[in-house]
């Protein structure tokens, strides 16, 4: 990165998306270690005793237990990323014909596109494992296995109306990520529409959706509208002062971890998240030059996180199921499901289990997440037309 000997901030005119530069490589890289510390975490807890039930645990548990309680983090870092890139997307191409509407089925095919086959999944699993009867359909909202459940979670209405299906409580986040997809649109015809009566009716719009979210869902909007903001904004700095921005978001992520609040996203933790948010996106804004041609470390770190970022999607919505099927199998083969956190075998295990989370993911994600672009072309074809999308993507190839 090229120093500066004098700070400067600009406003740009587009969101910066390239995969060219210092911040697209960040972005890929914590796409992918957030979505691993996610898991991690969640392993930890499923198989593992808490922390603080132990008297004496053993070090490399006390180790283990601090590297995977940034999950809170992580998923804040989601919404940054998100904002950033989904929000930055759309505001490059504002105004232009068709922008919303093929918006709208780049978000629905990149959701349904996992939740689908990762729903049969979990009724796959259900119906094997004796907790869903298929001769007894339900539709009880209430019923986290229900029909009522299922379509819901389709929607982003989990946590909203119904439960988080079959049990997979990370689809939570999924809820906030669909409604600021809706909203983040709004929001902007409410300022760019061509009519008065057309911003009128947006902002009637998303006023009655904040009135049904619930409140956490749409403070935590603000942190993903940051995301997009950011997107246009760049620091030019030296790199002794982009260290320095490094090492104060990595100190107050350390001091959150040990003594903010990481259970839930509500209004007790907004405040903390909200710093960490502006000191990540400072970082992140302060990153937006060229990577260095030619360089084989770089180029192999770069191959390294596109990959990991690539199904850090479907890690993250498809680790609760495989990890119930892999409890499954090991109350069925060996009576029990849980570990004491005493021995380093103990860790080899946990080890292995993270392993084959990771690898059950990626094959999840070859059958299903990589064929999303297809998919999109597809459904963009059957319901714009195939004339409108030429016209649309045809300044992209040239």
């Amino acid at each position: 990165m090229n120093s500066h000997p004098m700070p400067s901030i600009r406003f740009l005119k587009q969101s910066q998306l390239g995969e060219d530069s210092w911040h697209s490589l960040l972005i890929s890289l914590l796409r992918g270690l957030a979505a691993i510390e996610v898991t991690a975490a969640h392993l930890r807890n499923e198989f593992f005793p808490g922390l603080r039930t132990l008297e004496n645990p053993a070090l490399w548990y006390q180790g283990l237990a601090f590297l995977t309680g940034f999950a809170h983090q992580a998923v804040v870092v989601f919404f940054l990323i998100s904002g950033w890139l989904v929000g930055g997307s759309l505001l490059n191409k504002l105004g232009q014909p068709h922008a919303i509407g093929l918006y709208a089925i780049d978000r629905a095919t990149r959701l349904w596109t996992v939740l689908l086959p990762t729903f049969v999944l979990i009724l796959a699993s259900g119906i094997v494992s004796g907790v869903i009867d298929p001769r007894a359909p339900d539709f009880a909202p209430a019923n986290d296995y229900s029909a009522t459940a299922l379509a819901g979670n389709l929607v982003g209405l989990q946590t909203v109306l119904v439960p988080e299906f079959g049990g997979n409580f990370p689809l939570w986040s999924l809820s906030n990520e669909t409604w600021y997809y809706v909203m983040f649109p709004l929001l902007l015809m409410c300022v760019a529409a061509s009519s008065g009566v057309r911003r009128a009716l947006a902002a009637s719009a998303l006023l009655a959706v904040g009135a049904l979210l619930p409140g956490e869902m749409v403070l935590y909007f603000t942190i993903w509208l940051l995301g997009a903001a950011f997107s246009r904004v760049r620091i030019e700095c030296g790199t002794p002062l982009r260290m320095m921005m490094l090492l104060v978001l990595t100190i107050a992520s350390v001091v959150f971890r040990l003594n903010g609040r990481n259970d839930d996203m509500g209004v007790e933790s907004f405040p903390q998240d909200l710093l960490l948010s502006v000191l990540f996106l400072l970082f992140l804004s302060s990153t937006v030059n060229p990577l260095p041609v030619k360089q084989r470390f770089l180029a192999s770190v770069h191959r390294v996180a596109v990959f990991f970022s690539n199904f850090s999607f479907t890690l993250y919505v498809v680790h609760i199921p495989v990890l119930g099927i892999i409890g499954y199998v090991g109350t069925t083969l060996f009576g029990h499901r849980h570990w004491k956190a005493e021995s380093l075998g103990d860790l080899g295990a946990y080890l292995g289990m993270l392993v084959t989370v990771l690898v059950s993911a990626y094959g999840f994600y070859l059958l299903f997440e990589a064929r999303t672009y297809a998919v999109r072309r597809w459904v963009r074809n059957l319901l714009m037309g195939k004339e409108i999308v030429a016209q649309r993507t045809a300044p992209a190839k040239q």
